[in-house]
């Protein structure tokens, strides 16, 4: 039984990641078509940088991505707060509607953003796809905060009141230093989440010129996918790469830390 299973999680792995690594492959190709191999070559990525037509849609994906991470971080961490000092009625309930939005198909949010949009006659374009994805990201602050907050002994706020401390001064250097690693792991998770999306995106910024690296690889890859476009993907699969281990092993370094 060992053996099968082995040979399944094998397989399983093998098609979840041999394509990757065949993309990243054809990221080092230097010949004109993607279909045959012509040599090894960092020749994509030179086009990649020089190509202003990407250059644009990454620095859109980069900004909206950190703008994002740090407006849904602010606001997560104040709320997933306010949910914590609820009676349980009442904090079950705003638990219950920060799981929504998590649980509702990309598309269905996308949709919905998008008619409220219109509704409020909001033109389209780099501000309406910022307050999507802080719209989406905001949940995933609250749920990583929220578990930090609950191992925090409850009385160290109320013990530096009685010790003459201002309730900010208190939330800055009690509250937060605890939550700590709650706050950084929910704005990896929303950079990452907002650098992968492109439902939302898409909706958006439908019927503008504003474009994220997800619609521009969309949109490309109807017209038929250059080298170049291989080796963003290949940065994009990176840099996620590189954030998820972080946001793995943030909670690994809190449990050595207490340990």
């Amino acid at each position: 039984m060992k053996i099968v299973k082995r040979v399944y999680l094998g397989l399983i792995l093998l098609f979840l990641y041999v394509p990757i690594l065949v993309m990243i492959i054809l990221s080092f190709n230097g010949g004109r078509s993607w279909a045959q191999w012509g040599g090894f070559s960092f020749q994509p990525y030179a086009d990649l940088f020089a190509n202003k037509r990407v250059l644009n849609p990454l620095i859109v994906t980069i900004t909206i991505a950190i703008l994002a991470s740090l407006f849904s971080t602010i606001i997560g961490t104040l709320a997933a707060i306010g949910i914590f000092s609820m009676k349980r009625k009442p904090q079950s309930m705003m638990m219950t509607l920060t799981n929504i939005p998590m649980t509702m198909p990309d598309i269905v949010t996308g949709v919905s953003l998008l008619l409220l949009f219109i509704f409020l006659n909001i033109k389209r374009g780099y501000i309406t796809m910022l307050l999507a994805h802080i719209t989406f990201d905001v949940p995933y602050v609250i749920v990583s905060v929220l578990p930090k907050l609950k191992q925090m002994n409850k009385h160290s706020y109320e013990a530096a009141l009685d010790l003459g401390a201002t309730p900010i001064y208190s939330l800055f250097h009690v509250i937060i230093p605890e939550i700590a690693p709650g706050i950084v792991t929910g704005a990896l998770l929303s950079f990452t989440l907002s650098i992968d999306d492109f439902t939302i995106s898409y909706f958006a910024a439908s019927g503008s010129n504003v474009q994220n690296l997800s619609t521009l690889i969309y949109s490309s890859a109807r017209k038929g996918i250059k080298a170049e476009l291989f080796a963003l993907s290949t940065i994009m699969f990176v840099v996620m790469l590189v954030l998820l281990i972080l946001i793995n092993r943030t909670p690994k370094s809190e449990k050595a830390k207490n340990a």
